[in-house]
C-alpha cells in the first residue's frame, strides 16, 4: 500500500527562514506575546468570562450603610445572616450547642471553627459572651467596599442589601485576619497559602454570580491563587 506524503520545502529553505525570523525578532528586540495560562476547572472559566475593567480607584464614597443593615434576615428563615454563617460553617465532628432565640432555632452559643483563610481551628465556649463574639467575626470574601468600587454604587439598595447577606460570600475567620483584610481586594490582599485556594474560588464565584468586573492585577493574582487548587487537599466551601 501506498502512502503519498506533501512535498517538503528544501532543508535550506526552512534553514534561511528561520535565521531570517530569528534576525527580526532579535534586532527589533520583540517578544511574542504570551498569553497567561487559564486558571484550571469551572471556576477558571468564570474567571475568564469576567469583563476586564480599569482598576477603579477608592473616591470616598462607600459607606458601609449603603448596604442597608448588618445581617439582615434576607432568606426569611428567622435568624440573621450572621447566624445562619456560623451553623452552616461549624466543624460537626466537634461539640456544639444551639439555642432557639426569639424565631431562630438555630443560634449557635459554642462550637469549633476552622478559619478558611488560615486553615486553624478555634473552639468558642460561650459566643453570648461579647468577648468571644467579637473573637469571631463574619468576613465578606468580596469586601462589600470592594463590590462598591466595581459596580454596587449603582445598585438598588435592595440589590446591595441581598449582595451584603449572601451566604456564599461569608466566612468566619479571626479578628486579626478581618482587620488585616478590611476592604481590600485580591490584587492587595490573599491568605496564606493554605487558604488561596478556598479564597480565589469564593472570589470568583460572587464577583460571577454579581457581573462584577475585574481589573488586570487582580485577574492576575487570582489566576496565581487558583493554581494552588491542584496541589490543596480542602479545595473550598
Amino acid at each position: 500500500m501506498t502512502r503519498t506524503e506533501g512535498r517538503r520545502a528544501p532543508q535550506s529553505l526552512v534553514w534561511l527562514l528561520g535565521v531570517v525570523l530569528a534576525v527580526v525578532a532579535g534586532g527589533c528586540g520583540v517578544v511574542p506575546p504570551q498569553r497567561a495560562p487559564a486558571a484550571p476547572g469551572p471556576v477558571g472559566e468564570q474567571l475568564e468570562a469576567l469583563t476586564v475593567v480599569p482598576r477603579p480607584r477608592d473616591d470616598g464614597t462607600y459607606r458601609r450603610a449603603a448596604f442597608g443593615r448588618a445581617w439582615a434576615d434576607v432568606d426569611g428563615n428567622g435568624c440573621r445572616q450572621r447566624a445562619d454563617s456560623l451553623y452552616r460553617t461549624a466543624d460537626r465532628s466537634q461539640p456544639f450547642t444551639v439555642r432557639t432565640s426569639g424565631s431562630c432555632t438555630h443560634e449557635m452559643t459554642s462550637g469549633t471553627w476552622r478559619d478558611p483563610y488560615t486553615g486553624q481551628s478555634r473552639t468558642f465556649t460561650n459566643l453570648r459572651a461579647p468577648r468571644q463574639a467579637q473573637a469571631l467575626p463574619v468576613d465578606h470574601t468580596v469586601a462589600l467596599a470592594v463590590f462598591w468600587r466595581y459596580g454596587a454604587k449603582d445598585w438598588t439598595d435592595q440589590q446591595r442589601l441581598v449582595a451584603a447577606n449572601d451566604l456564599d460570600n461569608l466566612v468566619p475567620t479571626s479578628a486579626e485576619v478581618n482587620s488585616s483584610k478590611g476592604g481590600l481586594d485580591a490584587a492587595s490582599w490573599r491568605p496564606p497559602k493554605v487558604g488561596q485556594c478556598g479564597y480565589a474560588t469564593r472570589y470568583v464565584t460572587i464577583k460571577h454570580r454579581y457581573h462584577l468586573g475585574v481589573d488586570t492585577s487582580e485577574k492576575a493574582a487570582l489566576r496565581q491563587m487558583l493554581a494552588t487548587c491542584t496541589h490543596a487537599g480542602d479545595g473550598s466551601r
